[in-house]
C-alpha cells in the first residue's frame, strides 16, 4: 500500500469521530486533505469548520463547507490534524506546513485532539524531524542564537512566510527527551510566536494507518 493510500485510509477513518451538527477543527497537510474530502461527504450534517491554514480553508470552501472565524467559536468538540512525528506519550512535532501557531490555537479550544498519521510518523524519541519555531521577523537572528545555546542547529526556512506574516526557523539535531520542558523554554524566548512541539497539549487519540488497517491508540 502506498503512503498516500495509508493517508487516505486514516483520513477517512477519522470521520467516525465527527458529531453531526457540530463545528469541526481542521488541521493542515496531505493527510488532513483526505479528511477534508471525507468531511465533504457529510457537509450537510455539520455546521462547518475552523481551519488552521489558508490552504485548508480554501479546500473546505471549495467543497461547500462553511468556515468559521476562531473568535466566534467558544469550543470545538474535536480537532483533527496530523503530525510530522509522534511519540508514545502522544506528544508531537508539527509545523512542517508552517501552520503551527494556528494549529496550537485550535487544539487549545478543542475537547478532543485526534491525530491522524501513517505508521512512518511514530518515533520513540522526538527530534529526527526538525521542529519549527515561528518567529517575529526582526527577532529571527536573536532567537536563532538562543536555540544554538540550547544545543540545536536552527535553519531559516527560506522564502516561507506564515499565514500570520512571520518566519520559520527549523531546529535540527536535538533529541527531545523532555518535550514539555523544551516547549516551555522556547516559548519564553523573546520574539518566539510558537514552537512546533505539541507536548503540553498532546493528542488525546491517535489513528495510525498501517498495512493491516487503521490502529487506534488511546
Amino acid at each position: 500500500m502506498t503512503q498516500d493510500k495509508l493517508k487516505k485510509a486514516v483520513g477517512w477513518a477519522a470521520l467516525k469521530y465527527v458529531k453531526f451538527n457540530s463545528i469541526i477543527g481542521v488541521g493542515t497537510g496531505s493527510t488532513v486533505a483526505h479528511f477534508i474530502d471525507a468531511l465533504g461527504t457529510i457537509k450537510y450534517h455539520i455546521k462547518g469548520a475552523v481551519s488552521s491554514s489558508d490552504i485548508s480553508t480554501a479546500k473546505l470552501k471549495n467543497l461547500g463547507i462553511p468556515v468559521f472565524d476562531c473568535n466566534t467559536v467558544d469550543m470545538l468538540d474535536v480537532y483533527v490534524d496530523s503530525a510530522d512525528e509522534i511519540n508514545k506519550q502522544k506528544q508531537m512535532i508539527k509545523g512542517g506546513g508552517a501552520a503551527l501557531t494556528r494549529e496550537k490555537i485550535i487544539a487549545a479550544i478543542a475537547n478532543k485532539f485526534i491525530c491522524i498519521i501513517d505508521e512512518s510518523k511514530q518515533v520513540s524519541i522526538l527530534g529526527k524531524f526538525p521542529f519549527p519555531v515561528e518567529v517575529i521577523p526582526m527577532a529571527r537572528s536573536a532567537v536563532a542564537r538562543e536555540l544554538v545555546r540550547l544545543g540545536g542547529l536552527p535553519e531559516y526556512r527560506q522564502n516561507v512566510i506564515t499565514d500570520n506574516g512571520n518566519e520559520i526557523l527549523d531546529v535540527h539535531y536535538l533529541q527531545i527527551v523532555d518535550a514539555i520542558a523544551l516547549e516551555n523554554t522556547i516559548n519564553c524566548i523573546a520574539g518566539v510566536v510558537s514552537v512546533g512541539l505539541f507536548a503540553n497539549r498532546g493528542a488525546d487519540l491517535v489513528l495510525v494507518a498501517t498495512t493491516n488497517g487503521v490502529m487506534v491508540i488511546e
